[in-house]
């Protein structure tokens, strides 16, 4: 951690003490600005937060046995944010990222809702009802994301499994033929 220094008499440089490896390394876990204020971003930001509230909301209630949902969510969540700001996700093409991700906000927002509604009805203290109340805002936040995967996997299957930038080339080859 301390610079190596080739003359002993020599100071080392107060910038390394400021911005040392510990802020390097915070800042390489932390997403970065722009995935963060993207949509996608912004989706998981809340889904990591919801759960994390609902987690802690259920650990201190009476309907503790519902703990497990919001924490795996949490986890899952946590990842892929952490696999999409790092781009992590584009090292591994073979994976079915998107479909994961689907699959994930599908699950979650059905047990969620579940989990919510009996949190709700069943449990009569406060932080019961306030899980399950953050429940529920994890549900719309998940649904909304499984919304918006879906609307993406469905275009991107109506052109025919390419990306915006293979279709944009395709459409502009044909058009440059039928000019001809």
């Amino acid at each position: 951690l301390w610079p190596v220094l080739s003359d002993p008499q020599e100071a080392p440089d107060p910038s390394f003490f400021r911005h040392g490896p510990r802020q390097t390394v915070l800042l390489s876990i932390l997403p970065s600005k722009e995935f963060a204020t993207s949509r996608k971003g912004m989706l998981l930001l809340a889904e990591v937060v919801l759960s994390f509230v609902s987690f802690v909301c259920f650990t201190a209630s009476a309907a503790a046995a519902f703990v497990t949902v919001p924490l795996l969510e949490f986890l899952a969540a946590l990842f892929l944010l952490f696999a999409y700001s790092t781009k992590f996700n584009e090292r591994f093409k073979s994976f079915r990222w998107p479909l994961m991700d689907f699959m994930r906000c599908v699950t979650a927002s059905i047990i969620y809702f579940i989990v919510s509604i009996v949190a709700v009805s069943r449990y009569w203290d406060g932080s019961s009802k306030a899980a399950g109340i953050f429940g529920f805002c994890a549900t719309i936040v998940f649904a909304l994301d499984f919304y918006l995967i879906f609307n993406e996997l469905a275009t991107f299957l109506k052109e025919g499994g390419q990306t915006e930038a293979e279709a944009e080339r395709q459409r502009d080859d044909f058009s440059d033929s039928d000019s001809d």
